[in-house]
């Protein structure tokens, strides 16, 4: 099965990246791939079970896949499986593993997939291949300018990549 593997540096600690890369009510506002990210079965939190559901921009045929979380363990790693599907995919799996740095972190996203029809994989893996891969370094860099932006909605991020690489802050004595 064709297998992506990717890592970027991000300007913060693994936790801060973790918990906006899962927060699909934000989803939108950093992700270049998306149009719709939600969660679906009546899960409202990710979690190890939870399922949610992410469908792209109409340049990439606004294919949605539906995913389950086999792991999902904070600040470390996050695991998926889809459960839908969609044209194109027969099958489609993806992880992304977290790792603190001296300054900021780095996330490790690897996906696999095979697909469908049967007949047509050996043209269509390899153009999946090379989409899949663009599109999710272009994803990962996204995510990385979006944490460092100057963006309002990110002040908190900013803030807490700052504490998380300085460490926390001095507070003087006036003893």
């Amino acid at each position: 099965m064709p297998t992506i593997s990717i890592t970027e540096k991000m300007p913060c600690s693994s936790v801060v990246v973790f918990d906006l890369l899962h927060d699909y009510s934000r989803r939108l506002e950093w992700d270049t791939l998306l149009r719709e990210a939600r969660y679906t079965r009546g899960h409202t939190i990710a979690k190890t079970g939870a399922t949610t559901l992410c469908v792209g921009k109409p340049l990439f045929g606004i294919v949605g896949i539906e995913t389950i979380y086999l792991t999902f363990t904070r600040g470390v790693i996050a695991a998926v499986n889809m459960i839908n599907r969609p044209p194109f995919f027969n099958s489609f799996a993806a992880s992304i593993r977290h790792q603190d740095l001296s300054q900021g972190s780095s996330v490790t996203y690897k996906l696999t997939f095979r697909a469908r029809p049967r007949f047509l994989r050996w043209i269509l893996e390899p153009i999946m291949m090379i989409v899949l891969r663009h599109e999710t370094r272009q994803r990962l860099r996204a995510l990385s300018t979006y944490l460092a932006s100057e963006n309002p909605h990110s002040i908190i991020h900013n803030w807490m990549c700052d504490q998380a690489n300085a460490g926390a802050p001095k507070i003087k004595s006036n003893s």
